[in-house]
């Protein structure tokens, strides 16, 4: 048996996330073991690094799989793969990895950034949230995202129906920054709860308009009560940035 890794990018607005959900709905882990499957002549499970959410998008998701007596390589894969994938979902790179290596557990920290488009017009295959009021400063939303470093508990954050146990998590970057024409929120994580990101994003932006918004954002975040935050951001301004692990992992 030989393990292989995945590098992939996505457009996320087609698919109901990341995750099979064993319905009708359509998922990237669906249309890729289904490819993988043709390619093999064998049933296969994908395992992926992070969950993206409906609508999600992803840069760069890590994901590996197992295959039994197969001689092909990851230059073949990635071929393969992208000759029977939509185009909506592209393989950047296939690697033969350790049987020690895992996507998810391996991962060291998950990178996520949302992107925001203060202009009316955005090109019609760009992806990012045309917000429909005006941003706030760049100092008023760091003086909130600053806050969430370190280990917290992000219940104010979570939705209802996240089936984490625990609603800690470790947050080793949070912060906001202009590219190009857009206002940047980017998050790095051990790992993230449920719609977790666009709270903080729909809740950075409704509190940095009104007066105290850090001593605001502190309260609420110390309160762990979803009613203390604000609303969601929607799906289609949010990447999966990058997936970080050991180096050494991905030597054979």
């Amino acid at each position: 048996m030989k393990r292989f890794r995945l590098n992939l990018a996505y457009d996320g607005t087609p698919y109901e996330g990341w995750q099979s959900q064993r319905t009708e709905a359509r998922t990237i882990q669906d249309e890729l073991e289904k490819a993988l499957s043709r390619l093999l002549h064998q049933p296969i499970n994908l395992v992926g690094a992070g969950r993206t959410d409906s609508g999600v998008h992803a840069r760069s998701q890590t994901a590996h799989f197992d295959a039994v007596n197969t001689r092909m390589n990851g230059l073949a894969f990635q071929r393969g793969l992208n000759s029977l994938l939509p185009r909506s979902i592209r393989v950047l790179s296939c690697q033969e990895v350790s049987e020690t290596f895992h996507a998810r557990f391996s991962a060291l920290a998950r990178v996520y950034q949302y992107y925001l488009q203060p202009s009316e017009v955005i090109l019609p295959w760009d992806r990012a949230w045309v917000t429909p009021a005006k941003i706030p400063p760049l100092a008023t939303l760091n003086a909130m995202a600053h806050q969430l470093h370190g280990e917290q508990d992000f219940t104010t954050f979570s939705h209802a129906q996240d089936p984490s146990q625990s609603r800690s998590r470790f947050i080793y970057q949070a912060t906001w920054f202009a590219w190009r024409d857009r206002v940047v929120f980017r998050i790095a994580g051990n790992a993230f709860l449920w719609r977790m990101v666009r709270s903080l994003v729909g809740t950075m932006l409704t509190f940095g308009s009104r007066p105290e918004p850090a001593t605001r954002f502190a309260e609420a975040l110390a309160s762990r009560d979803r009613r203390m935050a604000g609303p969601t951001a929607p799906a289609e301004g949010l990447f999966l940035h990058k997936v970080v692990y050991h180096a050494h992992e991905f030597c054979l």
